[in-house]
């Protein structure tokens, strides 16, 4: 076979003697000259995937795709913003962040007034109104609209807590405990009532606070009459009905359905007198 010519293949090598480059191909021995028609030849192989990347193992179907996908390992970003440094290695995405600097949202909802600047953020967006939710958890019987979501609901199995305090080394399962950890040590209570001046270090303290004023008791007991501003009162509260009585001295065999109980028992043991005359 001569110097000049082709072989049937994907990935590109120096021809030794003219320094062409040359494709080379382990499925036939087609070849072809530098003026033969190889990519036509090509789709006789439907599926196949004969654009090689001699950096890494992928393969490639359209030699377009290798040139694109080699941009990995250059770092080439030959699109550039003209407003901001964002540079892409596709003209697509630099056309879609430049809605970022027009504030065109193209893709609207006809649910509600919601528009975006991407298709898929869209696609999310209306799982809202479906309530649709595709990702499932395969241990328990979650459901959620995003893959995020079930990625990060999956440390509730898994035990991962990727987020270290650095001041306390204490770790955490989501970001958002992390950051509101963080108030601890700062001692800042961002979360504001806006009808008295009560702050708190979690937006969740916030929103019980907010049932005082509201009066909202959403913790309803199914077998009385009775409803809470805190599940935990709920719970301590179905004690009169289960007749649980979780909290036992170590001493005698008695037991309580409130921990206050409890160490209110104690003293009759220790001898302990809380309350002192001070005459």
């Amino acid at each position: 076979m001569g110097d000049n010519m082709f072989s049937c293949s994907g990935s590109k090598t120096d021809h030794m003697d003219t320094g062409e480059k040359r494709f080379k191909n382990e499925l036939c021995d087609e070849s072809f000259s530098p003026n033969g028609n190889l990519k036509q030849h090509l789709r006789i192989y439907p599926g196949q995937k004969t654009f090689k990347c001699e950096a890494c193992d992928a393969n490639f179907g359209h030699n377009g795709d290798l040139r694109l996908h080699l941009m990995i390992h250059t770092g080439e970003r030959p699109y550039k913003c003209e407003v901001c440094d964002a540079s892409f290695t596709q003209k697509a995405n630099l056309k879609q962040h430049m809605m970022i600097h027009t504030g065109e949202k193209p893709y609207k909802c006809k649910v509600c007034d919601a528009s975006f600047t991407r298709k898929a953020n869209l696609k999310r967006h209306m799982r809202i109104h479906t309530g649709e939710k595709p990702f499932k958890c395969e241990i328990c019987d979650a459901s959620l609209t995003e893959k995020a979501h079930l990625k990060q609901h999956m440390r509730i199995h898994n035990g991962e807590k990727p987020f270290k305090c650095e001041v306390c080394d204490k770790m955490f399962t989501w970001n958002r405990a992390k950051t509101e950890h963080m108030h601890i040590h700062t001692g800042e209570k961002p979360f504001k009532c806006e009808v008295c001046d009560a702050s708190f270090i979690q937006k969740s303290n916030l929103k019980r606070h907010m049932r005082i004023h509201t009066g909202e008791k959403p913790f309803k007991c199914e077998i009385c009459d009775a409803s809470f501003t805190e599940k935990a009162h709920l719970i301590r509260h179905m004690r009169i009905h289960t007749g649980e009585k979780p909290f036992n001295c170590e001493v005698c065999d008695e037991s309580f359905t409130r921990n206050g109980n409890l160490k209110l028992h104690m003293r009759i043991h220790t001898g302990e007198k809380q309350f002192k005359c001070d005459m």
